[in-house]
């Protein structure tokens, strides 16, 4: 949440020429209902469900693909992304994440909890998956960074691990 996956994820595509997803999106599409619809009306663990199945839909298909920050957790899913293509954590601190993000009310993960209790609640997501994140192919800091520059900057790296 907050990473810049929506705002980096489609320039990237374009620079790269390829298609843009979001699994997320690609959720919402194949259920007609909003992520945190899904969470509320039937948990998270069937919205993980759903994430894994489009997920699967987009392995093999040359694409940026956004996915959710939950999605490198379940058992193999670390595995599977990276003998599909190519990893990327946009890494940034909590605050900057927070700061982005703005109207949280569409978030279920920060849903109820004050300014300070997302905060913390960020913290404790990013140290539960810091492994899983820290494994991808590509790990960049974008606290500091305009999008361009960071889609500049994997979009050479992309292209230079593809030769």
């Amino acid at each position: 949440m907050g990473a810049g996956k929506s705002t980096i994820g489609p320039k990237l595509a374009r620079r790269l020429g390829r298609r843009f997803l979001d699994t997320d999106a690609e959720v919402e599409r194949a259920v007609g209902s909003r992520v945190a619809e899904i969470f509320e009306r039937e948990g998270e663990p069937a919205f993980r469900s759903l994430e894994r199945e489009a997920i699967e839909a987009c392995c093999g298909e040359a694409a940026v693909v956004a996915l959710g920050g939950g999605a490198v957790e379940p058992p193999g899913a670390r595995e599977r992304l990276a003998s599909t293509g190519t990893v990327v954590y946009l890494r940034a601190r909590p605050e900057t994440l927070l700061a982005r993000l703005g109207d949280t009310r569409g978030r279920p993960l920060l849903k109820g909890l004050s300014q300070t209790g997302q905060a913390g609640r960020l913290q404790e997501l990013l140290e539960r998956r810091r492994a899983a994140y820290e494994s991808a192919s590509i790990v960049i800091d974008t606290d500091d960074l305009p999008p361009d520059s960071v889609v500049e900057a994997l979009a050479a790296r992309i292209e230079r691990e593809a030769r």
